[in-house]
């Protein structure tokens, strides 16, 4: 994503190296539902992907699920 043109024009290289922290059931979950360049023009802050109707139902589901270890 970081080489793409568009991202280069439209973020600094801070923005493009700022990320959250989710969890690896969250990550798989938010990666099934939207494509890296979706997620890059749309989704670029957590207040944005929380409020995903889709993704608040994985997240909530997510949350029930017992921790393994």
């Amino acid at each position: 994503m970081h080489r793409r043109a568009w991202f280069k024009r439209h973020y600094s290289r801070e923005q493009l190296n700022a990320g959250i922290m989710v969890c690896q059931p969250c990550h798989k979950g938010i990666h099934k539902r939207y494509d890296e360049m979706t997620l890059g023009k749309q989704f670029t802050t957590l207040t944005s992907l929380l409020s995903d109707p889709g993704l608040k139902n994985h997240f909530a589901w997510v949350a029930k699920q017992r921790e393994r270890g």
